[in-house]
Order: C-alpha cells, then structure tokens, then sequence
C-alpha cells in the first residue's frame, strides 16, 4: 500500500511505502544560508512526525546548495540538528535551485517507527 500525505496536482510532501517515508525537497526561509538551513530542518522535523518517524530514524538526506561556499556554514546547522549517532547516509551537492533566493534544500527518506 501507498500512502500519501499532503498531496496536490504536482506531488505529495510525503509519500510512505513500506514502512519507509519520502519527503519531498524541503526549503527555508531566511536571508542567510543558517536561517534557511534552520527553517528548511524545522520543516523536515514537522513531516518527520506527520509520517510517524523523527530524526533518529531518517536513513538517507539529500541537501543541495546553491554555492558551495556555504557548505561549512550549513553543516554548523546540519550537525547540531541530527541526534549524536544518528547520522544518516548523506549526500551534499550544489545546484541551481527553484528560486534565486534560496540557498539550500533538503530531501530526506525516513523509517517509519513501529508501533
């Protein structure tokens, strides 16, 4: 079965199969790479606990940066977020992204905690 959360003409924000929960792209707002990161992960944390998971459980994340250059200053927020021994598998890349004012997105794939 699939199941599809918050779901409109062109995606769901989550999508859970098998016990495992899709986010789609989450973005932030804010002037600053921190700001955004900050939003974008507070973002993540109320889909996290729509889908039935939280940050212990999420197994892969996907963050891209519109520069790179800011890679050190999104981590700053990225390591103080993820519970120590938690880290999931992770990828970081730079992009062009939706809009010329963001700076960061995040996509990540969680377990669903059983209940």
């Amino acid at each position: 079965m699939i199941e599809r959360k918050q779901t409109g003409t062109r995606m769901s924000k989550i999508v859970i199969h098998n016990q495992v929960a899709y986010l789609s792209g989450q973005v932030g707002a804010g002037d600053t790479v921190a700001d955004q990161t900050k939003d974008c992960l507070s973002r993540v944390d109320a889909l996290l606990e729509e889908a039935g998971s939280d940050r212990k459980h999420i197994l892969q994340a996907i963050i891209w940066l519109s520069d790179m250059n800011d890679f050190a200053e999104m981590n700053d927020i990225w390591d103080a977020w993820v519970p120590e021994g938690h880290a999931p598998a992770r990828a970081c890349g730079e992009a062009k992204l939706a809009r010329d004012v963001l700076k960061v997105e995040i996509i990540v794939t969680a377990a669903v905690k059983s209940s």
